[in-house]
């Protein structure tokens, strides 16, 4: 018989027990005394069974004990990131404490359906470069938590990201100062660039916007003016695409006194580079991050920023989907003043 079409009958036939043996040998061994469980199983492996359909059972009892986290970008990336990397520790742990399994699907994936019906719900940690993804998250039938971004009627964990730009850049700012942004993901190019007047993606539900909303408000309180060839477009918080910004930063004329930066991976990059060209900073650079890394921690001169604690929010984003929180939730962020400004 071919092994690939054993049924858990065929498979209690050939042997000449009950299927409740043969089940309870893979899922219930309580339920048989340790030799005949061994006998079973080593039957089984003989004939090239390799226990129940697990597929068929999730959809009998509606349960997995999987939960997807459905990443931004692509996982390679997103686990490098060491923003990414501590919310999925925080995820993981506290899927691991209560007895659940983590699946990580990538977020330029073309769709979830292949395995929504085989996990108990979903962890969506950043808008997914696929917005295909975005679709079916909202009408998916199972639970689904958002992170950094919202989906309407479905329960987020976020900061106030334009507070918090907000606030960082306020405290770097004052009035007559040359100011440049290095943004993420502002407009739909994979190089880094100027944004001028390509036209702004995604600008209602991406955190990137937000930050830059905040920063564009300190800036008109001090009677700044940001022009767009002064708006930088990174694709990825990514050390390679913040070092050509850096360098065409630092080699415009007039050169930026300020550079305000949408993450800590693009601000200590630029602080290398300023340091590597004898650029004194604070005094004739400015530079603040976002996100509050370990990293910008140890760096001297220390970075100034705005932390947050992105295991907190892999942690509360699964317990709002074990406890299927309905609420939209914020957490708070703390400005880290450094020797940068």
């Amino acid at each position: 018989m071919n092994k690939t079409k054993l049924t858990l009958k065929d498979v209690a036939e050939q042997l000449g027990v009950s299927t409740a043996t043969i089940s309870n040998a893979f899922n219930r061994p309580d339920q048989l005394s340790k030799t005949k469980r061994e006998e079973i199983l080593a039957q089984c492996k003989k004939i090239g069974y390799s226990g129940p359909n697990k597929a068929a059972q999730i959809l009998r009892k509606g349960t997995s004990n999987i939960v997807a986290l459905v990443l931004a970008d692509s996982i390679s990336y997103m686990v490098s990131d060491p923003v990414a990397s501590t919310f999925i520790k925080g995820v993981s742990s506290t899927l691991q404490e209560n007895g659940k399994h983590l699946l990580l699907y990538a977020g330029d994936s073309d769709s979830i359906l292949d395995v929504v019906d085989f996990v108990d719900g979903f962890i969506c940690y950043g808008q997914p470069r696929n917005s295909n993804l975005v679709s079916e998250l909202a009408v998916s039938p199972k639970p689904v938590v958002t992170v950094d971004f919202d989906i309407e009627d479905k329960p987020s964990i976020n900061i106030d990201n334009e507070e918090a730009a907000y606030r960082v850049a306020s405290h770097a700012l004052n009035e007559g100062d040359n100011v440049a942004i290095f943004g993420l993901r502002l407009i739909d190019s994979p190089s880094t660039c100027r944004i001028y007047d390509n036209p702004l993606i995604d600008v209602d539900s991406s955190i990137a916007h937000r930050r830059l909303d905040g920063y564009l408000r300190a800036a008109t309180e001090k009677s700044i003016s940001v022009s767009n060839e002064r708006i930088w477009h990174l694709p990825e918080s990514d050390r390679h695409f913040a070092r050509q910004a850096a360098k065409e930063v630092l080699t415009s004329s007039p050169r930026p006194n300020v550079v305000l930066c949408m993450s800590d991976i693009i601000a200590l990059e630029l602080l290398h580079l300023a340091l590597e060209m004898g650029i004194k900073v604070p005094e004739e650079l400015k530079i603040t991050g976002f996100d509050g890394i370990e990293e910008a921690e140890r760096t001297r001169p220390r970075l100034t920023t705005v932390c947050q604690s992105s295991s907190e929010k892999g942690v509360e984003a699964t317990k709002a989907l074990l406890n299927q929180v309905t609420a939209k939730s914020t957490l708070p962020f703390e400005l880290q003043v450094g020797d940068t400004v």
